[in-house]
């Protein structure tokens, strides 16, 4: 079973990472709000397919006593979800996908790190790979002059709200029915992202239906699908290796931004990629050693 949720993660994983792209191009007349609205609610509608499909398996398990509703915990996951995509999103226009998707994986840091406020040891491969992984943004984000680019800071808060919704999950998903759970999160975050666009932008139907490609595959590839593998998978992996495969999204993002964006970095940034990666297989070399 631990093979089986390795291989949702990283599905997970891939979905996320191509993603990246989807959000880049799909803002190409939208505001991030808007692109957000439009994704999570077709991530929404994908879920409640899923709800139909499996909703009569699912009501057997929880007659069985095997795991309760999860509308409530949905509703917890669905916040820091909308604020680490929030972030996310409106990052994308100061940055490039690749940064962002290397960016937001330092949740693997932070993870450990949270988790030390909660009564967890921290190894010492945790902080060795923590350096390794502030050195690496310094490269990657931090100009010579001591300047950070507004969307990598972005990136950065967003980052720690993915933590904060990786843990989250991590606490729910082997008590609750992982689809209510998955439906609920992604509701909320669609509910959320509609208000702020109502608020701050202006949409045109033109606009929305220009971006039909972007807005249904992150829609469904990776609001319904990925996060749907991310709760299942958390089932059967621990949180630091379903961290660690959740990190490879940072490695899709980057080559899908390379070969369709034709993002190019410089030899620092890439120098500060890779200081990145070395922190979070350090992080997990004793999973990785095992």
């Amino acid at each position: 079973m631990q093979l089986h949720g390795a291989l949702m993660l990283f599905g997970a994983s891939f979905f996320w990472g191509t993603t990246f792209v989807a959000q880049v191009d799909g803002m190409g007349e939208l505001g991030p709000f808007s692109y957000a609205a439009a994704r999570y609610f077709i991530g929404f509608l994908s879920m409640l397919a899923v709800m139909y499909f499996t909703h009569e398996q699912r009501f057997k398990e929880r007659r069985a006593g095997k795991y309760g509703r999860g509308f409530l915990a949905g509703i917890w996951c669905g916040i820091f979800l909308f604020l680490g995509s929030s972030f996310q999103q409106v990052a994308l226009q100061y940055t490039t996908a690749g940064k962002a998707a290397f960016i937001t994986c330092l949740y693997i840091i932070f993870v450990p790190l949270v988790s030390k406020f909660l009564g967890k040891k921290i190894r010492t491969e945790n902080w060795i790979g923590a350096a390794l992984s502030i050195t690496g943004l310094y490269f990657l984000s931090i100009g010579e002059a001591f300047t950070i680019n507004f969307g990598d800071f972005l990136l950065l808060i967003g980052a720690v709200f993915w933590t904060l919704q990786i843990l989250t999950v991590d606490r729910f998903a082997k008590k609750v029915d992982t689809i209510d759970l998955s439906t609920a999160q992604v509701f909320l975050t669609a509910l959320l992202s509609f208000i702020v666009m109502m608020m701050f932008e202006n949409p045109s139907w033109d606009a929305i239906f220009g971006a039909t490609i972007p807005i249904v595959y992150g829609g469904v590839m990776s609001s319904g699908v990925a996060f749907t593998l991310q709760i299942y998978g958390q089932k059967y992996a621990e949180p630091s290796t379903a961290a660690i495969l959740m990190a490879t999204e940072s490695i899709f993002g980057a080559l899908s931004g390379w070969l369709l964006l034709g993002e190019v970095m410089s030899g620092r940034e890439i120098f500060g990629c890779v200081l990145m990666l070395a922190g979070i297989i350090a992080t997990q070399w004793r999973v990785i050693k095992n």
